[in-house]
């Protein structure tokens, strides 16, 4: 596939930022955020990939999420933040999502700093960065995250909304390892990520484990690709008949296609098909979020409700009474998890 030169990308999104976001009287700021902020600047950004952008805006509250938009051939996420969010560096320090964006002193991941105060942020986060004691408090606040999620597991919700309440806690298992080995802690890809990092560590025995929790250690290619080929029946009856506004609209249209759907079958063809299952369920789950708003019909007469409850079973999790069983898994799993968080972080020589 091909894609575009990282620093193309960040270009688009910074004149998208100008054209769109820029004029508004309560713009105070842009920065790129996850892997864009990571990412080598001569490097390729795959099309199955987005450009992730915060936009920083002087009231008290954010707006709602932008999401996905598409722009001189780039996909740009949009996040709205306020100051509120990030004025102190020592939060920002302590946050698993947010530190990354600062990690770095390039200036380059900064879009638009009129008054300079991103600048001054970017300069402090970046200094301490890798203390050890941030290190530590951004892995607690991943696992808050884990706990907090589980604790929103509700049998009286859909069951869609369910699964959904188990599946995006157990993935972050992932981002307290990758936030204690100072790796970037991303979402599609955060499976294929702890995977590289575990492997380095010498401990593929708890990638498994992860892998485990999720479901899906024993699931095979084929198994998967079966799955992933329900799931892209569901997103493209979904992204047709979607009104209803939802945090994650804009990740369920044809502009995301190549994310969600294409991303996907990517890492099905390169082998790493168990990675895979993270999203596609996430994915399938807000299809049908969207199928039951509005097209209630469609999701059960075009089998794409027994087509989710097919993958949620391959999971150990089909059922309100096997999630219950899942999240006290994930729950029970935290000691070792964190044992496993101190060790990367006491085998990093980066860290001080």
């Amino acid at each position: 596939m091909r894609g575009t030169p990282v620093r193309h990308a960040r270009a688009a999104a910074a004149r998208w930022v100008a054209a769109e976001a820029a004029p508004a009287a309560n713009f105070a700021g842009a920065f790129l955020t996850g892997s864009a902020a990571w990412a080598d600047p001569g490097a390729v950004l795959p099309p199955t990939s987005d450009v992730d952008v915060a936009v920083v805006v002087d009231d008290p509250v954010a707006p709602p999420k932008l999401g996905k938009i598409p722009f001189e051939g780039v996909l740009v996420e949009v996040t709205y933040l306020s100051w509120n969010q990030i004025a102190s560096a020592r939060d920002v320090l302590a946050s698993c999502h947010l530190a990354g964006a600062f990690r770095s002193d390039d200036p380059a991941t900064l879009i638009a700093d009129p008054t300079g105060r991103l600048a001054r942020l970017r300069a402090a986060v970046s200094a301490g960065f890798a203390e050890r004691r941030w290190v530590r408090l951004r892995c607690e606040d991943a696992e808050r995250r884990i706990t907090g999620g589980l604790a929103s597991l509700d049998p009286g919700r859909p069951f869609h909304d369910q699964v959904t309440a188990w599946l995006f806690p157990a993935g972050i298992t992932t981002h307290v390892l990758l936030t204690a080995g100072l790796r970037n802690p991303t979402v599609r890809l955060r499976y294929p990520a702890v995977r590289e990092l575990l492997h380095a560590c010498g401990r593929t025995d708890v990638y498994e484990e992860l892998l485990g929790l999720l479901g899906c250690a024993h699931l095979t290619r084929e198994r998967i690709g079966v799955h992933l080929v329900s799931m892209t029946s569901a997103f493209d009856a979904a992204a047709a008949v979607a009104r209803t506004p939802f945090p994650f609209s804009s990740d369920i249209t044809e502009a995301a296609r190549p994310v969600a759907v294409d991303g996907s079958r990517d890492l099905l063809v390169r082998g790493l098909h168990r990675e895979a299952v993270f999203w596609i369920a996430a994915t399938y789950a807000r299809c049908l979020k969207i199928l039951a708003a509005d097209a209630p019909e469609t999701g059960h007469a075009s089998g794409h409700v027994a087509g989710f409850a097919d993958l949620a079973a391959d999971l150990g999790a089909g059922s309100p009474d096997a999630l219950r069983r899942r999240a006290h898994e994930v729950t029970a799993y935290l000691p070792r998890l964190r044992a496993v968080a101190e060790e990367i972080i006491a085998a990093n020589p980066a860290i001080r």
